[in-house]
């Protein structure tokens, strides 16, 4: 580690798990990414697709590569500022094991959900806040993954989308994790959460016009001539611009971020994305898809817990995969959900939530016809 960017939480805070490991011959943050890749909810993020959804192109990024490629852009990132890049590897990974299925959209329907019964004391409904939740409680089926703290509040601090327009330093507080209700504000304990932070969009901006392209709302000579005079004309020649520029603009003394030019030109990049490809008319009638998906989706699991609670063998008579699948993850959480004075609301938005794009759309199709059989 460098003695440039030090972290001003002692190292023997940011390893400390909820319940204490025996040592083995891996390091403490190597072994959380370990442990994430081999989790079911980082596993099912190779069906959630990034902004496009369950493309028939198999070339559209896909959730888990999202991951992989921020967790490998921080690598690098933290390889030439002298900080931890293992730590970086292990967040990068778990940064977004909370999405939902077709993302952002998921993420605003079970909002609307949520928010119909939502207690003042109850926490916001954020991927990020779902991720730090997944890794901590249900990445094990009825437990967590029992990670470092310096992981799970890189996890939980990853959004960056607000900081594009300035420098950051990591927070010198250690966070109660059981007491945060929403990412507004929240600041990563480490530089290396920071640099995370800066990661995550780096791996996004091109990749999505990249993709874009690919699925025929953009050309990639329709990006703005300051992008690709100054970052590149690929995905490949914007992260090594962005990367490169992020390091050689960033100090201790100052924080993590880009010199003032790239930073102008990195924010009419999101401006471009957001204008010509989330917020396109194709991608309006997509998400409005989605949205009808994901309610009958919520709507009919709500409906099948109630007749869980009076008849649990009624699930069976449903003849849906979904009612099946159901059954068997209340039998086994609702006593786990009980014991943390949890119940039917959080059990149903974790299991919607971590539902998969393709799942998502066969159990649709299989509620919409179970009935004429």
């Amino acid at each position: 580690m460098s003695t440039k960017y030090i972290n001003e939480i002692p190292h023997s805070e940011l390893i400390k798990r909820e319940i204490k490991r025996d040592k083995d011959t891996r390091s403490d943050y190597y072994r959380d990414s370990t442990a994430i890749m081999h989790s079911m909810p980082f596993r099912r993020l190779k069906h959630k697709t990034q902004v496009f959804f369950a493309p028939l192109n198999d070339h559209i990024c896909t959730r888990i590569e999202h991951s992989m490629h921020v967790a490998s852009i921080s690598g690098s990132i933290a390889s030439s500022l002298g900080l931890d890049s293992e730590l970086v590897w292990a967040i990068g990974l778990g940064h977004d094991t909370g999405h939902t299925p077709f993302g952002h959209v998921g993420e605003t329907v079970l909002k609307e959900f949520w928010n119909k019964d939502k207690k003042e004391s109850d926490p916001e409904f954020q991927h990020e806040l779902l991720s730090l939740r997944t890794m901590r409680y249900t990445a094990l089926g009825t437990k967590g993954l029992n990670l470092t703290y310096a992981v799970l509040d890189g996890i939980v601090s990853h959004c960056g989308e607000k900081f594009h327009d300035g420098y950051m330093m990591p927070s010198s507080e250690v966070k109660n994790l059981d007491n945060i209700k929403d990412r507004k504000d929240l600041v990563p304990s480490t530089w290396e959460g920071v640099v995370v932070r800066f990661a995550d969009s780096i791996a996004y901006l091109g990749r999505d016009a990249e993709d874009a392209a690919r699925m025929g709302l953009i050309k990639m000579d329709d990006l703005p001539k300051s992008v690709k005079e100054t970052l590149g004309e690929t995905n490949g020649e914007i992260i090594n611009s962005l990367v490169n520029d992020l390091v050689a603009s960033s100090s201790p003394e100052k924080g993590i971020g880009y010199s003032a030019k790239v930073r102008d030109v990195v924010m009419e990049f999101v401006q471009f994305n957001y204008k010509n490809i989330y917020k396109s008319k194709t991608m309006e009638i997509e998400t409005e898809k989605r949205k009808r998906l994901l309610n009958l989706i919520y709507t009919y699991i709500d409906f099948l817990y109630s007749e869980y609670e009076t008849n649990p063998d009624a699930l069976m008579l449903e003849k849906t995969s979904i009612a099946t699948n159901l059954r068997s993850y209340l039998d086994k959480r609702i006593p786990v959900y009980n014991e943390r004075g949890e119940g039917k609301r959080e059990l149903l938005f974790d299991y919607v939530a971590g539902l998969t794009d393709t799942f998502a759309i066969e159990a649709a199709k299989e509620i919409l016809g179970a009935k004429q059989s």
